[in-house]
């Protein structure tokens, strides 16, 4: 077509020049192309009449000594064989490629086909998602920081995370001093309040704080962003590892917002994070009500009217930021927490568990994520640093406890109920020591017996002891472990009336 319109605008007599600034060619090639038109006797009217390919063919006829193109690769084998083994790249391609072709393409003609072929191949080609109201939530940190908040004299740096929700890319941005997982998951909580509703799915990329192995199909999510993702009922689905494009809209955005907010932000100073990021929420309400370039509205218009009527409601209580470790139950089936020690049942020692920390609760999960343990955390050391459920002790435990927590009165409490002489006795071994604690061990044994011998027989057994003015714990067992002579039944003899006599 380019020759058509040089041979055209000759005709009309405009000018080399002229000819080459509205073709986009050089002066010299516009020459070229009128000396061969020239010489073939080609005219606009032949031309005119002539298919591109036959054009050409007149215009620059093959030249019989030309040497035979380059030997050209099999591309699809080549792609093929990239996409098995992905350690392969381009280089290694062409040095096989010309072991067997020496006298084939150059490296870089080799790489410029590869292209072309990828191109043509629909390689290179970008699905587009067509993304629904309310969908997806994608999630990102913003490469680039600021170092803007004064925070007792030192300038810190601030990091900021991005989300973008839904057909209208709505966004939400919060500072924060660090990278690390707390922070992370507050800005997912703190981003689904500002929305004011739930997306059915949340992308993140493959980063250490959302997702603990990074698998192909199955990356295992960590547990403590598992845990939020739980309490609002929404799918954590991470981006393939290198794959941008799977969450194109928020690596879109951090450009956007690097450009349009953070240069608002900087050499600028606050002295709080909350400060910083009170400022940011007004800068992003004014660039999300800055129109579109290329269609009508804006991204909060489009927020009002199509992802938010399309959000889950919010459960009714916040999320609490919890501190999730995974522990292994040790022999003394206590978990440590911040200096504390909480119990879990014994029968879990040596497995596996995860110990779940808020602010008030101490919650214990076994491998199915099922809670095994709850208790009050712990803040202050009175009382000591252990915190036990009788439930969680093996039986020997629990006796041992219980034995632990007997006092004088509760020794004295018991034995009252069983007997005066019990009681007498029990409280006289007691008054006879400077420290009382030194007569439980006597007055358990004492007591414990009941359960054996009866109430009766160890009421009767102290009765004797006190006579015996023996008040102790050797003297009452020697009367327990004497049973009381049973009645011996009287001798069958035909002089002897029975019972049936008197009916």
């Amino acid at each position: 077509m380019k020759i058509i319109d040089i041979l055209r605008m000759t005709e009309k007599g405009i000018s080399q020049r002229g000819i080459a600034s509205s073709a986009g060619c050089s002066k010299s090639t516009i020459g070229d192309i009128q000396k061969r038109c020239q010489e073939k006797g080609l005219t606009l009217e032949k031309a005119e009449k002539l298919t591109s390919s036959e054009l050409s063919a007149i215009i620059y006829p093959k030249d019989p000594n030309r040497q035979p193109a380059a030997q050209e690769p099999d591309w699809k084998a080549i792609h093929e064989e990239m996409a098995k083994r992905p350690k392969l790249n381009l280089s290694y391609m062409w040095e096989e490629y010309r072991r067997q072709h020496p006298n084939g393409l150059s490296y870089g003609r080799f790489c410029a086909h590869a292209r072309a072929y990828r191109e043509t191949a629909g390689k290179e080609v970008i699905f587009v998602k067509e993304r629904k109201a309310g969908d997806i939530m994608e999630v990102d940190w913003a490469g680039d920081t600021l170092n803007c908040v004064v925070i007792n004299g030192e300038i810190q740096n601030a990091h900021f995370f991005i989300t973008i929700l839904g057909y209208s890319h709505y966004p939400y941005v919060e500072a924060f001093p660090n990278e690390q997982e707390q922070s992370w998951i507050t800005g997912h909580v703190n981003a689904l309040h500002y929305y004011g509703g739930l997306p059915n799915q949340i992308a993140p990329d493959n980063c250490k704080t959302a997702v603990a192995t990074p698998k192909y199909y199955e990356p295992i999510i960590n547990s403590a962003y598992w845990e939020m993702a739980q309490h609002y009922g929404v799918a954590i689905i991470p981006a393939r590892v290198r794959k941008p494009r799977d969450k194109a809209a928020v690596e879109s955005a951090v450009g956007w917002l690097e450009t349009w907010l953070l240069e608002r932000l900087r050499n600028q100073q606050f002295f709080s994070y909350a400060e910083l990021n009170s400022t940011i929420r007004k800068y992003i309400g004014e660039l999300s009500a800055k129109p579109f370039q290329k269609r009508p509205g804006s991204r909060y218009s489009e927020f009002i009217a199509i992802d938010k009527p399309a959000l889950k409601p919010l459960p009714n209580q916040k999320y609490e930021i919890a501190d999730v470790k995974t522990k292994k139950v040790p022999g003394n089936y206590h978990l440590e927490y911040d200096g504390f020690y909480y119990s879990v049942p014994y029968t879990l020692y040596g497995e596996q568990v995860v110990l779940r920390a808020t602010s008030k609760t101490i919650e214990v999960l076994d491998k199915e994520r099922t809670r095994i343990a709850s208790h009050v955390r712990r803040t202050d050391v009175y009382g000591g640093r252990y915190e036990t459920r009788p439930e969680h002790m093996p039986p020997n435990h629990q006796a041992m406890r219980q034995y632990g927590e007997f006092d004088g009165n509760r020794y004295r409490g018991w034995a009252k109920n069983i007997g005066e002489n019990t009681y007498l006795l029990i409280d006289s071994i007691l008054s006879g020591y400077k420290v009382e604690q030194q007569g439980y061990k006597s007055c358990m044994g004492i007591l414990q017996s009941a359960k054996k011998y009866g109430n009766k027989h160890l009421e009767e057994s102290c009765k004797k002891a006190r006579e015996m003015g023996s008040n102790t714990y050797s003297t009452v067992m020697m009367f327990v472990k004497q049973k009381p002579a049973e009645p011996k039944p009287a001798p069958e003899h035909e002089n002897i009336r029975g019972s049936a006599y008197y009916k």
